[in-house]
């Protein structure tokens, strides 16, 4: 398990996975047995066993009401791995908890129950029925569960305020545009009030504008709500936009799990390096990233102005631009905690000069 995935207390974790492989071919027992025993990789067991490497010994834990990202290129096991977490696809080895329950323990029953009741998904593809409205393609959840139409409509009325689609209900799916689409593939996974969301690149078919809107639109819906989230993606600028976390994959293997701050500040692979190397820096690093910390102040401090630890340097360079002094940094309590000047937001934005 990584360092960081550690650090949060078990009682907390919502999804965990341990060592988690996924051989795809008909040799997959004697190709993994390999690759543990001769350290085989991805390559060398295509040509040994005809065998693909779909995901690679993986280790993550997930924190209740976080969002997960998972960024990856084309091949690179993310999605593969997401179809883990609610078993649509059977591990070669490993083992899978939801709120520590051992998921490789459950019948196929008690498997539909699970994803019925606690773990929705969304997918690129919208996934909707043209024959339905609106409002029966998000209450179909609901209608598998059993419930009466009543209640499948009250909660279906629900989803779609939720996502900002009132008043839709009675429309076909393809009087809608891409974006209000995929609001309805959204409003159909919360209509069961699950835990958890599996998001695999949901947005990604989306125009860049419709797709930033709902970015936003998603990661508040999603905090407000308090829902877990593991969110699949091949943009890196999404996963920093909306990640409490990202981890990075190439080849089925985890190559850093992070803060979006941390991922573009300290790269911990060149691989890493490469996909941050064009990132801008504004919208990522914090004041607490860059300020000077202060153990003690005296009045002088007190009077500047002052700023979050959280707030970006896009912020930090809107008001410095504004007053030649100082800025106080302070915490969640008030308290000042550092001092950032104009060569801290400089050093900033410059790479290697932020550790």
């Amino acid at each position: 398990m990584t360092a960081l995935a550690a650090t949060i207390p078990a009682a907390d974790h919502a999804i965990v996975m341990k060592a988690v492989w996924k051989v795809f071919g008909g040799r997959e027992r004697e190709a993994l047995e390999a690759i543990r025993d001769q350290g085989l990789d991805k390559q060398q067991v295509a040509e040994r066993f005809g065998c693909v490497v779909g995901v690679a010994g993986i280790d993550i834990s997930v924190a209740r009401g976080e969002i997960f990202c998972v960024m990856g290129l084309s091949g690179s096991g993310k999605s593969t791995l997401i179809r883990h977490i609610n078993r649509l696809l059977e591990p070669s080895a490993g083992e899978i908890f939801i709120d520590g329950e051992n998921i490789m323990a459950k019948t196929p029953t008690e498997l539909r129950a699970l994803r019925s009741h606690k773990i929705g998904m969304v997918f690129q593809s919208f996934g909707l029925l043209p024959h339905r409205t609106v409002r029966d393609n998000v209450a179909l959840p609901l209608e598998i569960q059993g419930a009466t139409k009543q209640r499948r409509f009250d909660v279906a009325e629900a989803a779609l305020a939720k996502v900002n689609l009132s008043g839709w209900g009675d429309r076909y799916c393809q009087e809608l545009s891409g974006g209000m689409q995929q609001r309805v593939g959204l409003a159909r996974a919360l209509a069961a009030d699950p835990a958890i969301l599996l998001m695999d690149e949901p947005f990604s078919a989306l125009d860049p504008l419709i797709r930033r809107q709902l970015q936003d639109e998603f990661v508040a819906l999603s905090k407000s709500m308090g829902k877990t989230v593991i969110f699949i993606t091949h943009d890196l600028d999404e996963a920093i936009r909306i990640g409490d976390r990202i981890a990075i994959m190439k080849d089925g293997v985890m190559i850093q799990i992070d803060t979006p701050e941390a991922i573009v500040t300290s790269p911990k692979h060149d691989y890493v390096a490469r996909f941050v190397a064009d990132i801008s820096r504004l919208d990522v690093i914090t004041a607490s990233r860059v300020m000077q910390p202060v153990a003690d102040t005296g009045p002088q401090q007190q009077k500047l102005r002052r700023v979050a630890e959280q707030d970006r340097l896009s912020t930090l360079v809107e008001i410095a631009a504004t007053t030649p002094d100082p800025l106080a940094v302070e915490d969640a309590e008030g308290n000042i905690v550092g001092i950032v000047d104009r060569q801290s937001i400089l050093n900033g934005l410059r790479k290697g000069h932020v550790t």
